[in-house]
C-alpha cells in the first residue's frame, strides 16, 4: 500500500510534462491527488445495443472491432476506420478523424466499449470519433458506470485522471478523518475515506450524493468553526465596563425627533444590537441592508445609547468622501435629537462632540484630535484607516462601527480591538443572501434591513444598446434643463492599450465626448488617482450644483449622497456584477424626484443579457444578489473559489439547511450556545 505523502512521480507512470502540469495544479503527493475531487459525474452505466440506441445522443455500447485501418487524406491528415460489431451482431462503422494513435492503441478482434453519438449515413450506422475503452477482464473505468468528471488542466484530462486514480485507490483508507466522531454520528455522515472513495469510484447515484453531502458539510463545518473561533477570540474575557443597559424610552425619544417613522426592520435591528450591548463581552454583529435602507440611522441610535452610558464611539469608512458625508449626517441627527430632548426637558443627554480624522487632516489638527480622543473629550470619532493608526487612543471606546466591512481586512479589525476591545458592528450595503452571509461572515451575528424608509420612488432602469444612445442623451439633456444632475460611470480611468481605447469607455475619453455631445453643460470628473483633497472638492462642488454631469469610475459606488442627481449612466455595464450595478443605481433616487438608471452595453448582443435585464425587473438588492449567486456561483462572488473548496461542492453552499446544520455542529463542538440572530 502506497503512503499518502509519497510523491506522485514515484507512483504514476507518466512523463515530466504531466508531472509539471500536476505541480501547477498543486498536486505533488498521493494525498493531494486523492483530494482532487470530481466536479460532476456522468451516468454511462446504461450499456445499449446498436438496435435500440438512439441517433444523435451519447450512447455506450460493448462489442469488438475489426478491419482496423488508417489512411491518409487531404491536408496530411489521417482517417482511422474500423468495423464495430456489438454483442447482438449489429454493426456500425467507427470513424476517427486525425487521431492516428487509435490505430496504435487498438487491435482487430479486441473487445471494446465505445462511447459517442451515432448517425445514419447512406443507410449505414456510423460512430463518429467515439471514445473507446478496452473491455477485457478488468473493471471499466471510462464507461459502463457512473464516470467522474474532474476539473481539467490544459494537459491533465478527466480520462487521464480516472486512470491514475485507480493506481492510488489503495491509499484512500489511510486518509485521516477530519470530523469529530460525535458529529459523524449525529449527522449520519459517511467517513471521509468512504466518501472520497465513493466520489472517485461510485457504485450508484445515492452513494455519490451522500459523499458530496459529507464533503460539503465538512467544508462548511470548517468554515463555521473558524468563524466561531474568530468570534470567541474577539470577545475574549468579560468586561463589566461594556455593559450598556437598554433604555427603551431613550430610543422612543430618538424616534420622536425624526421627521419619519423608522421601518420595522430598523426597529428590530436596533433591538438586536442594543441587546448584544447589554452583555459583558464585545458584540460581533453584521448589519446588512440594501441601498437606502437606513443603516446610518441604526448606527446613530446605537451610538447615542453608547454615549449615554459614558462611552466613546468610532466609525470607520473606506473613503474620505464617505467619512465626511457620515460626519455631516451623524452630526445633523444628533443635533436634532439633542434639541428634541431639550424641548422635552431632558438635560442629561449632552450634545455629542463629533470629530473627523482622515489621511488628509493637517498634522497639527490631527495631533489635537488624537489628544482629545485619548482624554475622552471627543465622543464620536469618524474617519478612514487613520482611526486605527498607532497614535490613536481612546479613553473608553465602547462601540466601533465599520461601514462596508468587505473593504477592510482581518488586520484592521484586530487593530480596532487594540483600541479597547469595544462592541463591534459591521455594516454593508452589499446584499448577501443569508446562507452565504452565515458562511462568509460567520463570526458575526446577523441583522438585516429589508424595507426602505419613507416613500422612496422606484428608479426606472433600462438596458440600452449602442443604437439608442442619442435618444437617452436627449432625455438627459432635458433632465438637466429642468435643474437636475447626472452621474456617468466608466469602467476605466483612461485607455492603457489600443484595444481598451476602442472597446471600453474610460473617464478621460468620455469627458471629451460629453463636452461635444453637451456643449452647454458643465462637466467634471472623479477617479481614484486624484488626491483626497481633489476628490473631496470635486464632490463638494458637484453636490452644490456647480456641475451638471459628473463622470467617474467605481469610486462613487458606496454612500455618495447627491439628492439633486436623478440620472445615472453606466457605461460598459456588462463588465460589472449585479451587486455593483445595484450599488451604482443607489446613487440616485435619494430625494422626491423621479430618477433613472441607464445601463449602456458595448455591443447590441450584450443588451439582451438576462443578467442585465434582471436590473430592469428587480429593485431589491437581495433578489439581485440571489440571481447573481445562481449565475456566477458563490466562489466568484465572495472569494470562496479562492478558499480551495472543490468546484463540484460549491453549489451545496447555497443550501440553508446544510449551512445551519454545520453551524449548529460547530457550536456544539466548541461548547457555544446558538446565538439568536446568527
Amino acid at each position: 500500500m502506497v503512503a499518502l505523502d509519497t510523491p506522485v512521480g514515484k507512483v504514476l507512470r507518466t512523463t515530466t510534462a504531466f508531472l509539471q502540469a500536476l505541480e501547477a495544479m498543486e498536486i505533488r503527493t498521493v494525498k493531494e491527488l486523492l483530494l482532487y475531487l470530481p466536479r460532476a459525474h456522468e451516468d454511462l452505466s446504461d450499456l445499449q445495443t446498436l438496435a435500440n440506441a438512439p441517433l444523435g445522443e451519447k450512447v455506450v455500447i460493448r462489442g469488438t472491432i475489426s478491419r482496423l485501418k488508417a489512411v491518409r487524406i487531404r491536408g496530411r491528415r489521417t482517417l482511422v476506420t474500423a468495423l464495430f460489431t456489438d454483442e447482438e451482431g449489429g454493426q456500425a462503422e467507427a470513424v476517427w478523424f486525425n487521431q492516428p494513435h487509435v490505430k496504435r492503441m487498438l487491435a482487430d478482434d479486441e473487445p471494446v466499449v465505445l462511447t459517442g453519438k451515432l448517425r445514419e449515413e447512406r443507410a449505414k450506422l456510423q460512430f463518429m470519433s467515439p471514445q473507446f475503452e478496452r473491455a477485457g477482464t478488468r473493471p471499466l473505468v471510462h464507461s459502463g458506470r457512473l464516470v467522474p468528471v474532474y476539473p481539467q488542466h490544459d494537459v491533465i484530462t478527466s480520462r487521464w485522471l480516472r486512470e491514475k486514480m485507480v493506481l492510488v485507490r489503495d491509499a484512500i483508507p489511510l486518509l485521516p478523518e477530519t470530523l469529530p466522531e460525535d458529529v459523524l454520528r449525529d449527522e449520519n455522515l459517511p467517513s471521509r475515506a468512504v466518501a472520497i472513495d465513493a466520489l472517485h469510484f461510485p457504485d450508484d447515484v445515492d452513494a455519490v450524493e451522500r459523499a458530496r453531502g459529507r464533503m460539503a458539510f465538512e467544508e462548511l463545518f470548517m468554515f463555521q468553526r473558524a468563524a466561531l473561533e474568530r468570534k470567541r477570540d474577539w470577545q475574549g474575557v468579560s468586561q463589566e465596563r461594556l455593559r450598556i443597559p437598554m433604555e427603551p424610552q431613550f430610543v422612543r425619544q430618538f424616534f420622536a425627533s425624526l421627521k419619519f417613522t423608522p421601518t420595522a426592520s430598523q426597529k428590530i435591528a436596533i433591538y438586536e444590537i442594543l441587546k448584544d450591548m447589554e452583555k459583558d463581552v464585545p458584540m460581533s454583529r453584521l448589519l446588512e441592508g440594501d441601498v437606502g435602507s437606513g443603516k446610518t440611522l441604526v448606527a446613530v441610535v446605537v451610538m447615542a445609547s453608547a454615549l449615554r452610558a459614558g462611552g466613546q464611539c468610532a466609525l470607520m469608512v473606506p473613503t474620505e468622501v464617505l467619512a465626511r458625508q457620515h460626519a455631516e449626517t451623524v452630526t445633523r441627527l444628533l443635533v436634532t435629537f439633542h434639541a428634541h430632548m431639550q424641548r422635552e426637558g431632558v438635560t442629561s443627554f449632552l450634545l455629542p462632540r463629533v470629530q473627523l480624522l482622515t489621511g488628509s487632516t493637517p498634522a497639527s489638527e490631527a495631533t489635537g484630535i488624537r489628544t482629545a480622543a485619548a482624554a475622552g473629550t471627543i465622543d464620536i470619532l469618524i474617519g478612514t484607516h487613520a482611526l486605527i493608526e498607532d497614535g490613536v487612543r481612546f479613553r473608553d471606546l465602547k462601540l466601533a462601527i465599520v461601514d462596508e466591512q468587505h473593504r477592510f481586512g482581518v488586520v484592521q479589525r484586530a487593530r480596532l480591538k487594540d483600541k479597547g476591545s469595544p462592541h463591534f458592528l459591521a455594516m454593508t450595503a452589499t446584499p448577501i443572501p443569508r446562507t452565504l452571509a452565515l458562511t462568509a461572515f460567520g463570526d458575526h451575528d446577523l441583522s438585516v434591513l429589508l424595507e426602505k424608509p419613507g416613500n422612496r420612488r422606484a428608479i426606472a432602469t433600462r438596458v440600452v444598446p449602442p443604437a439608442d444612445r442619442a435618444t437617452v442623451e436627449r432625455f438627459i439633456d432635458r433632465e438637466i434643463t429642468s435643474g437636475r444632475q447626472a452621474f456617468v460611470i466608466c469602467p476605466l480611468i483612461d485607455a492603457s492599450s489600443a484595444d481598451e481605447l476602442q472597446e471600453v469607455t474610460n473617464v478621460a475619453q468620455e469627458v471629451e465626448r460629453l463636452r461635444t455631445a453637451f456643449p452647454r453643460r458643465r462637466i467634471t470628473s472623479l477617479h481614484g488617482r486624484m488626491r483626497p483633497q481633489e476628490k473631496e472638492e470635486t464632490m463638494r462642488q458637484f453636490k452644490a450644483g456647480a456641475f451638471d454631469i459628473l463622470v467617474s469610475t467605481a469610486v462613487i459606488e458606496v454612500g455618495i449622497d447627491v439628492p439633486n442627481s436623478t440620472v445615472i449612466v453606466i457605461e460598459g455595464a456588462e463588465r460589472f456584477g449585479l451587486a455593483q450595478l445595484h450599488q451604482f443605481r443607489g446613487r440616485v433616487g435619494r430625494a422626491e424626484h423621479k430618477s433613472h438608471c441607464f445601463l449602456f452595453t458595448t455591443t447590441p448582443a450584450q443588451a439582451l443579457s438576462p443578467r442585465l435585464k434582471a436590473m430592469e425587473e428587480y429593485d431589491s438588492g437581495f433578489h439581485l444578489a440571489e440571481i447573481d449567486l445562481k449565475l456566477r456561483g458563490p466562489g466568484d462572488m465572495f472569494g470562496i473559489r479562492q478558499s480551495g473548496i472543490p468546484e463540484g461542492l460549491a453549489p451545496l453552499l447555497l443550501s440553508p439547511e446544510l449551512v445551519m446544520r454545520a453551524r449548529r455542529a460547530a457550536e456544539r463542538t466548541m461548547g457555544m450556545a446558538s446565538e439568536r440572530g446568527a
